[in-house]
């Protein structure tokens, strides 16, 4: 768990240090940055995407993950329940610096969450440190998370931190699937995994950038999908 550890303390550092540079930086510098995070989210999407469906061995399951955990996200509506509790939890907060109301904090720490946690990284590092003590992609993942943390923390504030704790949870528990699976996970679930993670950055990213707003948390149950279907798969 050490890279995870490492990984998630680079994330707290990084916001506090963002925060506490915030009002030292124009507006007009806080919307580049802003702009950047968004292209930077396409770049790493489009990325992961087509770096992992080449060896996909059902190429319109990233389809189905999408149009399935789609309908089920919007219908429990994860975007406006996950808005509402950070919009409570930011009260008194001012995020105008940069013409964004509170639910500006929702959709940068949402963003973050993505970014932090659907990724190759994310997912393959904590399997190797478990089932290999190899941390080099988690040490790798955790200086990129504490550059966005830091970038993201200076245009949503300090709660960008809240984004740490969800990142514990989610490596620690591909930590524990491989320590009590072994060998048995296929690097198939793997590549359909992080195909779909990287178009849901995609969609992060077009928000950020304003064009679409795609709501990204309304997508993340996509992410069941696959692991259904392999789970099904393995009956038969």
């Amino acid at each position: 768990m050490l890279g995870t550890i490492v990984n998630t303390s680079c994330i707290i550092i990084g916001s506090i240090a963002g925060s506490l540079i915030k009002k030292g930086i124009k507006p007009e510098i806080q919307k580049v940055m802003f702009t950047a995070m968004g292209l930077a989210s396409l770049g790493l999407g489009v990325n992961a995407f087509c770096a992992h469906f080449s060896e996909s061995t059902f190429p319109v399951l990233f389809i189905i993950s999408l149009a399935v955990g789609g309908l089920f996200g919007t219908w429990i509506d994860i975007d406006a329940r996950f808005k509402n509790l950070v919009d409570r939890r930011s009260a008194g907060q001012d995020n105008s610096a940069d013409g964004k109301a509170k639910g500006g904090l929702a959709q940068g720490l949402s963003t973050c969450i993505l970014l932090f946690c659907i990724g190759t990284f994310s997912i393959v590092g904590p399997m190797n440190s478990a089932l290999y003590g190899d941390n080099t992609f988690l040490f790798t993942n955790a200086t990129l998370d504490l550059i966005t943390s830091c970038v993201f923390a200076t245009t949503y504030g300090i709660g960008i931190i809240f984004a740490a704790p969800v990142l514990f949870c989610w490596q620690g528990m591909f930590y524990l699937i491989a320590k009590l699976a072994g060998g048995v996970i296929p690097d198939a679930l793997i590549h359909e995994l992080i195909s779909v993670g990287g178009l849901l950055i995609v969609a992060s990213g077009l928000s950020l950038l304003e064009l679409k707003d795609c709501k990204s948390l309304n997508l993340l149950p996509s992410l069941l999908v696959p692991v259904l279907y392999f789970f099904i798969q393995g009956l038969f």
